[in-house]
């Protein structure tokens, strides 16, 4: 009898609720194994909904491997704003060691985002370069805001090349670092922090 009463009063998930669930099982699997060894059966059978549900969601493959994609962009974005106004030294430890602590927190998420590249799908591979391109963006804003730098500096070609050229060094880095680098969390925050003070010459 109270098992019944306890079904007929589980909450149902909402629409956005269920997205959310299939997506964090998406982002682990992809994490897991590459885009081709991923079945859109074991996804359903892990977030416990039929097949059929998934594609109401998502109608194929490519478009569920976006959005997980594109979540975990969005994420990554949310935690590492910059605050105007902050002199970049000041801010830079401070947002590395949030990023830092979201690769090592959602380990699967990262490794799904950047598995992107290689998943051979060019659609999937737009969704990927323009999260890139939306954090290169944060982080030209960040320095036009700060008082160190500047605008004219923040739009200069070398500035936006030396930019780009971070954001590989750090997911390389941190890449790497998940595979089991003997690098504490501290030495990768200090070492990604000095690689782009020094591209940028500050």
């Amino acid at each position: 009898m109270a098992a019944n009463q306890g079904e007929r009063t589980r909450r149902r998930l909402t629409t956005e609720e269920r997205r959310e669930q299939l997506l964090a099982v998406g982002a682990r699997l992809f994490s897991e194994s590459p885009y081709d060894d991923v079945w859109i059966e074991r996804v359903a059978e892990i977030a416990g909904v039929s097949r059929g549900l998934l594609y109401h969601y998502f109608p194929t493959k490519r478009d569920f491997f976006a959005a997980v994609v594109e979540r975990e962009s969005g994420r990554m974005l949310r935690m590492t704003a910059a605050v105007p106004g902050v002199p970049v030294r000041e801010q830079l430890a401070a947002g590395l060691d949030t990023f830092l602590e979201y690769v090592e927190a959602h380990a699967h998420g990262f490794r799904a985002f950047h598995r992107a590249d290689a998943a051979g799908d060019q659609a999937v591979r737009k969704v990927y370069q323009r999260s890139l391109a939306a954090q290169e963006r944060q982080i030209l804003a960040a320095l036009a805001a700060a008082p160190e730098f500047g605008a004219g500096f923040a739009a200069r070609p070398d500035t936006t090349l030396a930019v780009r050229g971070w954001l590989a060094f750090v997911t390389a880095v941190c890449l790497e670092w998940l595979r089991g680098s003997e690098l504490s969390r501290d030495e990768v925050r200090d070492l990604c922090a000095r690689a782009l003070l020094g591209v940028l010459g500050a």
